[in-house]
């Protein structure tokens, strides 16, 4: 980064002060106390165990020299610090895996180093609280005080969102978004750009591969679609009824309520008084339970669709089937209630090739449990900024921004290149799974806290297929 920039970056972050966070209060909304997936506390999300906030790990590989910053802010306590965490856990593995090297553990606020080659990749590594006032904050002061060269992370959507406008863009620093899952971040025109990159998947290719499912793989030909009043869950309808319709699937009714809504009786009779042969629910943990208590409980014809959460949320679902069908959970129960299958955007179990084995066991080995949800596209994230510099053979970040667009991601858990960046909104498409709720096997129970886990693949959805395509109508990005 030039002398230039840096003073640029500072003086216009200056001037932007605190009305920046008054400016755009409003789109923070809801993901201020939600998530794109809410979750309560676990042991699981203490797993990052203690240790010194500085650390430094050396491997081999490169084609450049030099040091990248690195600005990495995630949620790392509160209630929501697992999606934080496990997003950490992703990218310090990919950044392990392609210095070959182990991955770093103990992670809290601080600085770590992790060399690839030549260069060494500073990471200043900052807890959000998974508040988006201060996710701006921390961001702020990693560009005007650390000088970072690029931007990492954010779980939560609003803050992410809130990260581009009044910093990012602001300061024109390249920002890798994730695992923030709006597929308005790379969608609409406000949050979008040429700096801004997501590897991460989004909710658009949960509802474009799971609603394709549903349309071409089932009898199901009219759906009731429910969601959380905020981004998350109004992101999931909108992006299903989009694919459903285009599919001819019939709308008969949709419904957005308050997170941790629970008289579903009402609701529930009244999809089925519709005529509705499924159902979606885009909603957390604060609301899951009781939707599934309330099913699960009562005699409905119709089945259940949507995507498999992180294991937390995927645990408290696993406690409600017990409490409904007793222990041990049999797939013989399970599919007796039309529950599922469920899209998934990354499993430990999804995908069979050389570097997803690698990074399931680094990983477990690390951290003590498998990859989830969100890890694969934050292993993707390291990856191709590593590989962004080796190919720029630059450790600037508009070098690094430059070689970004359009890449192929060459080492992803998904594959050989398994990811790409499209060149008009620089979201990376990747294949997405089908796959169904089946009771955990006694070789995962011990690093998988939930009563259910996703089973095989029973389909698996193109990359050419799961993202929104540049000439569609919901499409609100062209760089």
């Amino acid at each position: 980064m030039s002398t230039d920039d840096r003073i640029s970056r500072r003086s216009v972050l200056s001037t932007l002060g605190a009305a920046g966070v008054t400016g755009f209060a409003g789109c923070a909304g809801g993901d201020n106390g939600g998530t794109d997936q809410t979750t309560t506390g676990t042991d699981g999300e203490t797993m990052a165990g203690e240790g010194d906030a500085t650390g430094t790990t050396t491997g081999s590989a490169g084609g450049a020299s030099g040091t990248v910053k690195l600005g990495v802010i995630q949620p790392m306590s509160t209630d929501l610090k697992y999606y934080g965490m496990q997003a950490l856990w992703g990218f310090f593995s990919g950044m392990a895996y392609k210095g070959d090297t182990d991955p770093v553990t103990g992670i809290e606020s601080g600085e770590y180093t992790v060399s690839v080659g030549g260069v060494d990749y500073e990471l200043y590594v900052r807890d959000t609280k998974f508040s988006a006032d201060t996710a701006q904050t921390l961001a702020t002061d990693l560009v005007q005080s650390e000088d970072v060269d690029m931007l990492v992370g954010c779980a939560s959507s609003g803050a992410a969102s809130r990260v581009i406008t009044t910093v990012a863009k602001q300061a024109n620093v390249p920002y890798m978004v994730g695992p923030a899952a709006s597929a308005d971040i790379t969608g609409n025109s406000k949050t979008c750009g040429d700096m801004i990159f997501r590897a991460a998947e989004n909710t658009a290719m949960d509802a474009r591969s799971g609603g394709k499912y549903v349309a071409q793989e089932t009898d199901v030909q009219q759906v009731y679609l429910f969601g959380a009043d905020y981004s998350f869950g109004r992101a999931v309808v909108n992006n299903y009824e989009s694919v459903l319709k285009a599919n001819n699937v019939e709308i008969v009714g949709k419904k957005f309520v308050q997170q941790g809504y629970s008289e579903w009786k009402g609701l529930l009779d009244k999809a089925s008084e519709a005529g509705a042969q499924g159902i979606v629910g885009g909603f957390t943990v604060s609301t899951l339970p009781a939707l599934f208590t309330t099913y699960l409980n009562g005699d409905y014809n119709y089945r259940v669709f949507g995507g498999f959460a992180t294991e937390i949320t995927t645990s408290v679902v696993g406690q409600t089937l017990q409490k409904v069908f007793g222990k041990p959970l049999t797939e013989q129960k399970l599919q007796g209630k039309q529950f599922g299958p469920f899209t998934t955007r990354y499993h430990w179990n999804q995908y069979d090739n050389d570097i997803n084995s690698a990074f399931v066991d680094m990983y477990s080995k690390a951290y003590g449990r498998v990859p989830d949800l969100f890890t694969s596209g934050m292993f993707t994230a390291a990856s191709a900024i590593v590989q962004a510099v080796e190919e720029s053979g630059s450790t600037e970040g508009a070098d690094i921004a430059s070689s970004l667009r359009g890449m192929t991601v060459a080492e992803t858990p998904k594959g050989t290149d398994g990811y790409a960046f499209q060149k008009y909104n620089n979201q990376a498409r990747s294949a997405m799974t089908v796959a169904d709720p089946v009771p955990i096997t006694d070789e995962w129970k011990d690093q998988w806290g939930a009563a259910i886990m996703p089973s095989d693949p029973v389909a698996r959805i193109d990359a050419s297929e799961t993202t929104i395509p540049s000439d569609a109508e919901e499409m609100g990005c062209s760089l």
